[in-house]
């Protein structure tokens, strides 16, 4: 089984892979797709699918996990153009053939750290640790990838188990 995470952003995705070897995590891939089209909504959205639909037909994940939307009231413009980059990534998953599971983020971090509400550098750490790497994954946005996709594998193994 392949898991990859997705941390969605217009600037900066984070994405990571993980397989599940002997019942345990192991790193297949992990990175950032990067939209670089400044000022242009329509051509980061393009550069998102694309990135995202390349690591799908390269790595043939079986299931994606992405952060779900929060929409902060005093920010609702913000909740509105993450939501197009959700669905350009949901659209990647959908032909490529892999179902998608949203997790929160405090759900993400409570999985990781047991603190729904962990800062960035101790979630990098608890993925360094989690996944034995000799380093913790940065930038940030690679290690929120890799954490979500660990919590997909958490979830999965408890519903396996019970």
């Amino acid at each position: 089984m392949k898991i990859l995470g997705i941390d969605p952003g217009l600037n900066t995705t984070g994405y990571g892979v993980l397989e599940i070897v002997d019942r345990r995590p192991r790193l297949v891939e992990a990175g950032i797709i990067r939209g670089k089209s400044r000022g242009s909504l329509t051509g980061r959205l393009r550069e998102i699918y694309e990135g995202v639909t390349d690591v799908v037909e390269s790595l043939h994940p079986d299931v994606m996990a992405l952060e779900k939307l929060y929409a902060h009231y005093g920010r609702p413009t913000t909740a509105i153009l993450m939501g197009h980059a959700r669905g350009v990534i949901c659209l990647a998953a959908a032909q490529g053939g892999i179902e998608v599971e949203d997790y929160a983020a405090t759900q993400v971090k409570k999985t990781l750290t047991g603190n729904g509400r962990a800062p960035k550098l101790q979630m990098q750490q608890a993925i360094q640790f989690e996944l034995g790497l000799s380093k913790f994954p940065e930038p940030a946005d690679v290690a929120d990838a890799l954490a979500i996709a660990f919590c997909h594998y958490c979830t999965a193994k408890a519903i396996d188990v019970g």
